[in-house]
């Protein structure tokens, strides 16, 4: 999953990159050319980051969540105004085809929907544990998504997101 979304960094963007464990890993697969400037809540996604010269990293602000190394809160939120990137790369928790989009903190949700609005296209990372599933706070509904790059999902998922007209990346 993670090689096949930083296949889709291009050189010279902007993205911005949320927390969890996968988007961690994506971190570390990303090889820039050009110059890349990345925006983060995710301290680990931060430090896989450091070791290249040519990535310009934002680190978002704000309350420290211990259990994901994650920031999450208003001044977090309110930094987000001020930029726009080309995507987002999102880790999930859930994806339930009715609800939507989930993570098991509110906060974070909160984040992640105004990481969205940041963005001009919404990669989502998810492993196929991830599908048909929900969890505590709702982040957008699944037609705000753009590219949903997986190592599997259930194939009534699967045609549900290509009705939505969402790119699905199998790998």
């Amino acid at each position: 999953i993670a090689s096949a979304a930083a296949q889709l960094v291009e050189e010279n963007d902007s993205i911005i990159i949320g927390s969890g464990t996968t988007t961690q890993y994506f971190a570390g697969a990303i090889h820039p050319e050009g110059q890349l400037t990345v925006i983060t809540s995710a301290l680990n996604v931060t430090q896989e980051l450091l070791k290249h010269t040519n990535v310009d990293i934002i680190q978002l602000g704000g309350s420290v969540r211990r259990s994901s190394t994650s920031i999450t809160g208003r001044y977090a939120e309110d930094l987000l105004a001020d930029f726009y990137c080309s995507k987002l790369f999102l880790g999930v928790d859930g994806i339930d085809m009715s609800f939507g989009l989930t993570t098991t903190n509110a906060q974070e949700a909160i984040l992640n929907r105004k990481m969205a609005m940041s963005a001009q296209k919404v990669v989502v990372l998810a492993d196929s544990s991830k599908f048909e599933r929900k969890s505590l706070g709702k982040t957008m509904d699944c037609n705000k998504v753009d590219i949903i790059v997986t190592n599997g999902m259930p194939q009534n998922c699967q045609r549900f997101f290509e009705s939505l007209g969402i790119e699905v990346i199998i790998c």
